[in-house]
């Protein structure tokens, strides 16, 4: 399965669970069910996955931990606050820099329509 096919999986779930559970639950709540229902799907998911810096040879470990990583391939940072800001769009690119993955989404679970609290990004082109 490739990111595209991926991300279709990711954003159909978070629209469920959305619809399920409503908006403005902490991260955390929507993390462990949304971890589960992609691995229901037959994926392979990582919770809070430690994310170091790579720099000249030295490795730092800054405590970066993306929310969920699926099948080694897409990233997952989740929000549940009232407005996306730009310093967390910058944290998904800083993750899949870091890591060298190519899609990461922002899924803000605080929006009152899901399908408005979904923020896809690239790393590069695919």
């Amino acid at each position: 399965m490739d990111e595209n096919d991926i991300g279709g999986l990711i954003v159909d779930c978070a629209i469920h669970l959305h619809r399920r559970l409503g908006p403005g639950l902490l991260e955390g709540v929507y993390e462990a069910i949304l971890a589960r229902e992609l691995e229901k799907r037959g994926l392979s998911v990582q919770r809070q996955v430690s994310i170091p810096i790579g720099f000249d040879g030295e490795v730092y470990d800054e405590g970066f931990r993306a929310d969920i990583v699926v099948d080694g391939k897409v990233i997952i940072e989740l929000k549940s606050v009232e407005k996306v800001i730009p310093a967390h769009k910058k944290q998904v690119l800083t993750y899949l820099k870091l890591t060298g993955l190519k899609i990461g989404y922002l899924l803000n679970f605080g929006e009152a329509l899901m399908k408005d609290g979904i923020t896809r990004t690239i790393n590069g082109t695919l």
